[in-house]
């Protein structure tokens, strides 16, 4: 039987599951014959696996799979919408599913990527997603709350792209700061909207210039979702070129 072009996309799709600490967690697989990378997506609060089939079809045209994970209580992830969890949850389950792709694919480069609360849980995983300590009065309070120490071996990474990263995870970088440093061989693309009101875009362009390995693109008249606005083509296309340049490239060179 033969399939236009977009159902042969949505049949190679796969639905798939994992037990989670709090219940069922579902994502989604977008496999590619003979891939040269793949890319783990963890979307942001409002968002499921579901969402981001077109960003899967531009990265199936350069050859890279797409995983992508429903976080807790969206999608068909079992729990509650309104509370998906603390940051230490989030990325309990973002790195289990980055630990299954590994087992499926363990040769295959892998990039991380995370909008919004799904950046803010990729940061997390390194140990990265570190507020402004300046305005916390009890350093203990970040220490109890947020990952300073990675949950995965950055050496499982071949690239990082965030999305939309709110400001309360972009202290880390500043000298002395708690956490884990950034890893400075580690590229990373940060895309974000210059006209988020979400997440003003400042604090990106302040963290982006502590870090000489991150590519910032900026994009007018853009807000914080950017792969659903109006100009989610162009940017789903720079991603595109991005890991195909910058991390496809390298990997091949190792």
């Amino acid at each position: 039987m033969k399939y236009p072009e977009t159902q042969k996309f949505w049949h190679y799709l796969l639905m798939l599951f994992f037990d989670g600490a709090r219940g069922r967690m579902h994502y989604r697989r977008w496999p590619v014959e003979n891939n040269v990378a793949v890319v783990v997506l963890l979307p942001g609060l409002g968002q499921h696996s579901g969402h981001y089939h077109r960003l899967a079809r531009t990265l199936k045209a350069i050859d890279v799979e797409m995983w992508a994970l429903d976080t807790a209580g969206h999608g068909l992830s079992e729990g509650d919408p309104e509370h998906p969890g603390t940051l230490a949850e989030l990325v309990a389950d973002a790195t289990r599913l980055v630990e299954l792709t590994r087992a499926e694919l363990p040769h295959t480069p892998m990039v991380l990527m995370g909008h919004s609360l799904g950046a803010v849980t990729a940061l997390g995983m390194l140990g990265a997603a570190i507020p402004d300590v300046g305005s916390e009065a009890d350093l203990s309070a970040v220490e109890a709350n947020v990952p300073v120490t990675p949950s995965l071996p950055v050496e499982d990474l071949t690239g990082l792209v965030l999305s939309g990263v709110p400001k309360r995870a972009l202290g880390g970088g500043v000298p002395g700061a708690l956490g884990t440093p950034m890893p400075a061989h580690l590229p990373v693309l940060a895309v974000h909207g210059m006209e988020d009101r979400r997440a003003p875009i400042d604090a990106m362009r302040v963290w982006t210039a502590r870090h000489e390995t991150v590519n910032l693109r900026e994009y007018a008249d853009a807000g914080h979702d950017l792969l659903h606005e109006p100009g989610h083509a162009r940017v789903a296309g720079d991603i595109a070129q991005w890991l195909r340049n910058a991390v496809v490239g390298l990997a091949r060179q190792r």
